[in-house]
């Protein structure tokens, strides 16, 4: 993420919705990209670590912005058991029915955002996230820019289309 982006991100009303803990998440996110890892000087196998602080910030963001467009209660909100992923999968549409936080995204804004809400949570979360023996997914430092940037992409989309509800 280089410093203009970072400039602008941190002027917009996207940038003041978040709350101070998602704002702290990605300024930490950054300085770590930014100013502890770009130069290299050591070479990491895996920077998944990169993508953790974004996907935590990600995470509460969607929460927050669910919550605040009525997708979902103030006690789901707060709830420990909510779990996201869960209700965001297009593939439990069906046996999620009224609860489908993807089927309610769709509805509302369209098929393109709550596809995007889905696949940056599976490409940054869940893929990051979780190790399975026969498929540790490694990323480049490339490759975690790259992440970071579409999870700060889909947030500020999700923002602009879902505040207003």
């Amino acid at each position: 993420m280089d410093k203009l982006n970072s400039l602008i991100l941190r002027t917009s009303d996207f940038w003041q919705y978040l709350s101070q803990n998602q704002k702290d998440l990605i300024r930490e996110g950054q300085y770590l990209m930014n100013d502890i890892i770009k130069n290299q000087a050591y070479q990491f196998k895996d920077y998944s670590f990169l993508v953790f602080p974004f996907a935590k910030a990600y995470e509460g963001f969607l929460k927050q912005l669910f919550r605040d467009s009525k997708l979902i209660s103030h006690l789901d909100y707060i709830s420990d058991h909510l779990r996201l992923g869960k209700l965001m999968s297009p593939n439990l549409v069906a046996r999620l029915g009224d609860r489908s936080l993807y089927k309610k995204i769709k509805d509302k804004v369209g098929q393109g955002l709550a596809e995007r809400i889905w696949n940056i949570w599976k490409i940054g979360r869940n893929q990051i996230f979780h190790y399975f023996p026969h498929n540790l997914k490694a990323v480049s430092f490339s490759e975690a820019d790259k992440i970071v940037e579409e999870i700060l992409k889909t947030m500020e989309e999700a923002y602009q289309k879902l505040k207003t509800l």
